[in-house]
């Protein structure tokens, strides 16, 4: 079982899947790098569901060497919270009120935009519903990870698919420009795309506050270039 010791449910799922196309495979070892899916041709479709910075370098090598390479993001749009004692009898199940939002993905491409506008590559997000397993403990426990500040008489222990509402498949300059709300343009700054966003009920309160990534991102991809360096606020056009 290579790679697959920490795997969750949710990645497990995306990657079953991804991976229903005729002559697929996974965890397959390619230049002493393991990948979640190689079609027939070797095209290579990676599951990540945080840090897609660290895709970067194994990416670009990827591409380097003329296969073509797929990301793979769920942004979580509905979450549902599941408490199992350590017996595994549930205990409670509640809605969090955390969402997230296409828009969720600028924090996660300020790693991973040089790479998003080559020609072997795509990226798919996928706005989903999710549960989160969480075991609860006798007494307060510090995380797997070591990060907590504060003990919690819980960990998280798993991930679990519940449902793709919709899929978001970026390719070209114009899949990422169509994300600018129609209202700002032609001349925009971040306080007018976060005041659009705010306006659009279909998407979560937090959705706002990704304005400035989302055009820091857009400009370092070459897709908006600033009016004016030294104005307040810096309004910005599409290249």
């Amino acid at each position: 079982m290579i790679n697959t010791l920490n795997e969750s449910s949710l990645h497990r799922s995306l990657k079953s899947l991804y991976a229903l196309e005729k002559g697929c495979m996974t965890e397959v070892n390619i230049d002493g790098k393991i990948y979640d899916v190689v079609d027939a041709l070797g095209n290579i479709t990676e599951i990540q569901t945080k840090n897609l910075s660290s895709l970067l370098v194994k990416t670009l090598g990827a591409i380097k060497s003329g296969r073509s390479v797929k990301i793979v993001y769920p942004v979580v749009a509905v979450k549902y919270i599941e408490v199992y004692d350590e017996k595994g009898v549930l205990l409670s199940k509640r809605k969090s009120p955390v969402r997230a939002s296409i828009y969720s993905i600028f924090r996660e491409l300020t790693g991973l935009y040089p790479v998003l506008l080559k020609k072997r590559f795509s990226l798919d997000v996928l706005e989903i519903a999710m549960s989160e397993i969480r075991t609860q403990s006798e007494t307060p426990v510090q995380s797997p990870n070591g990060r907590r500040r504060f003990l919690k008489n819980w960990n998280k222990t798993d991930k679990r698919l519940e449902t793709i509402f919709e899929t978001h498949r970026f390719t070209k300059a114009g899949d990422y420009l169509s994300l600018i709300p129609e209202s700002c343009l032609p001349r925009f700054c971040a306080r007018d795309i976060a005041s659009s966003l705010a306006e659009n009920k279909d998407l979560p309160a937090s959705a706002k506050a990704q304005a400035n990534l989302m055009l820091w991102v857009l400009s370092h991809m070459n897709l908006i270039e600033a009016e004016n360096d030294f104005s307040r606020p810096r309004y910005y056009r599409i290249r």
